[in-house]
């Protein structure tokens, strides 16, 4: 039975361990977090063991994991520490907070022997491979997708020199989605609303935006789209990805549906997952984690490096008002 712990015990963390808790094959041992009374919150249920210092934790636990679920500034010391060590990493999105750090974790990630799975849990949507069969053949034109709803504010999503707002925090979902559908993007341009949706009255003010609109250029001509908007508590939110292409319109509602349906040459495609990504990405890195295989998760720190470098491009578009071109990753 694999020995987990846990780096950070805020809200997403705490959906990890509802996972893990069902799952009769894992047993978390140890959580951490810079608040201690939150930590021993989070390691109530699972009879684990309370640290207030990551270093700590990977010094007297015996463990065969970590999840690294601080906030995206804070991945690179954790992460790179436990796969020095040759401990299984499951680090959430995103990569990283900066390129520099997601290159360090990359090049730890490529010195070690161990198992690193980045939580884009879009990545492990099972009817993405629905997607790809109904689109075979095909050249895909246009990617819409839309991100619109409640979130929680967390303090350092309010803050973009930590967070990154709503590019990093919550297009970069989409980002990664788009690119598993249409490939590498090598250009951009954003823009972002001046009006406030959700901050102000019922969340506290940052320096980020409300609603922004990101357009991305993709290697082999395709352009996509992503819309994405903080609304206010209560209010309908829309969580879908549109793909057009030469014989095909086809829609992929998100989360909770997780449906494809639409034609593609001549016929109806109507098909749901069965899991739901997020247990499944958890699953898939457990498994890949036991037989020490590293291209088995459904997205490596490669991939998600990538990705941030997608995000990072939109984030100097948003800023300037220009075009950006996407920078190369980090070489192998």
């Amino acid at each position: 039975m694999p020995r987990v712990g846990l780096i950070g015990a805020g809200w997403i963390a705490r959906d990890h361990l509802e996972i893990l808790g069902r799952l009769e094959d894992v047993s978390v041992v140890a959580v951490c977090d810079v608040d201690e009374a939150r930590a021993r919150e989070a390691a109530g249920p699972h009879g684990a063991d309370v640290h207030s210092d990551w270093e700590a934790l990977l010094e007297s636990t015996e463990l065969d994991a970590v999840w690294v679920c601080t906030p995206p500034l804070h991945h690179r010391e954790p992460a790179v520490a436990a796969l020095e060590r040759g401990l299984g990493v499951y680090l959430e999105k995103p990569v990283a907070r900066t390129l520099d750090d997601a290159a360090a974790i990359v090049a730890a990630w490529r010195a070690s022997e161990a198992v690193c799975a980045v939580g884009y849990q879009w990545h492990a949507i099972e009817v993405l491979t629905d997607l790809r069969e109904a689109l075979a053949g095909q050249e895909i034109s246009l990617l819409v997708g839309r991100n619109i709803g409640a979130t929680q504010s967390r303090p350092w999503f309010l803050e973009r020199a930590q967070g990154g707002g709503n590019i990093l925090e919550r297009a970069s979902h989409h980002l990664d989605l788009q690119r598993a559908v249409a490939g590498d993007v090598v250009r951009v341009q954003a823009a972002g609303s001046a009006i406030s949706l959700a901050q102000g009255e019922e969340e506290a003010q940052g320096d980020i935006e409300d609603a922004v609109i990101l357009v991305l250029h993709f290697e082999h001509g395709s352009i996509g789209t992503i819309q994405v908007a903080w609304t206010r508590k209560g209010l309908p939110g829309a969580y879908d990805l549109d793909v057009f292409a030469s014989e095909a319109t086809l829609r992929l509602d998100l989360d909770p549906d997780f449906r494809l349906h639409g034609p593609s040459c001549g016929r109806e495609v109507d098909v749901r997952s069965a899991m739901h990504p997020f247990e499944r990405g958890i699953r898939r890195f457990l498994e890949a984690n036991a037989a020490g295989d590293k291209d088995a998760v459904f997205c490596t720190p490669e991939d998600a490096e990538r990705t941030l470098a997608v995000a990072a491009a939109c984030e100097e578009a948003l800023a300037s008002g220009r075009t950006v071109d996407v920078p190369t990753p980090t070489p192998a």
